[in-house]
């Protein structure tokens, strides 16, 4: 059966195939920053994304997450389970960075104790705004129990991540994280882990611009984009080699 294109994302696009419940997902090179004001490539993205976000994915699957991962089959493809997605970004914060810092003065690199916690509505048109539980409850998006569920995983999710980028030297700063429901109504890990959806610097590193391994560096126009992306996939099969 030829494929149909289902949806097209900033980053992916998704594909039907001969089993309605799966998806394939392919990874493109696309580049885009400030609610897509900033658009660009960066040479073998998907490429990366793909292979970072497989052992990622495989990462939290040994440790009893949950994800719509089911297997990589390219370079820049994987097939993944269809879920309806949660329309919330869920953003869980260790260093100060980014908004938080110009929303509420705190000095970039401050560390956060305990992580925050937070939710943005995914909507370009409105800025992805961020919301209170109760605007949540309003807007329908979720349910009491699904956002504890939301918070619940995604501190699991960044205690397993936490752990396994300090071994690989690098600070886990901040990272976005989406969810769907699955066929059973349950809550599972969707989209991607990878440097565009994770703040990532170099642990040894002091200069603050050479130490940024994500797409802060496109954002900002500090060029080496791709090596960045480059030297996270090289630490982490790095890592992984030797367990």
């Amino acid at each position: 059966m030829e494929r149909q294109q289902v949806y097209e994302g900033k980053a992916k696009v998704l594909y039907s195939t001969e089993d309605p419940g799966v998806l394939v997902s392919y990874f493109k090179d696309d580049a885009t920053a400030f609610n897509a004001q900033k658009k660009g490539q960066i040479a073998d993205k998907g490429k990366l994304n793909c292979t970072i976000a497989t052992h990622l994915f495989r990462l939290l699957e040994s440790q009893g997450i949950s994800t719509h991962w089911i297997e990589t089959i390219s370079d820049r493809e994987m097939q993944v389970r269809r879920v309806d997605i949660i329309p919330l970004e869920v953003v869980v914060r260790n260093v100060a960075a980014g908004s938080l810092c110009k929303q509420t003065g705190i000095a970039l690199g401050t560390p956060l104790k305990p992580s925050l916690v937070e939710f943005y509505y995914k909507n370009d048109e409105l800025g992805d705004p961020l919301l209170t539980r109760d605007r949540i409850r309003a807007l329908q998006l979720a349910d009491e129990a699904q956002i504890k569920d939301l918070i619940r995983l995604a501190n699991q999710i960044n205690t397993a991540l936490r752990i396994f980028f300090e071994k690989c030297q690098i600070i886990l700063v901040d990272f976005k994280l989406e969810f769907g429901l699955d066929d059973q109504g349950s809550i599972i890990l969707a989209d991607e882990i990878s440097p565009d959806t994770c703040r990532l610097w170099d642990r040894v590193e002091t200069d603050a611009s050479a130490r940024i391994l994500d797409k802060d560096r496109f954002r900002k126009d500090l060029g080496q984009v791709a090596e960045a992306y480059q030297e996270v996939l090289q630490r982490i099969l790095a890592q992984i080699s030797l367990k």
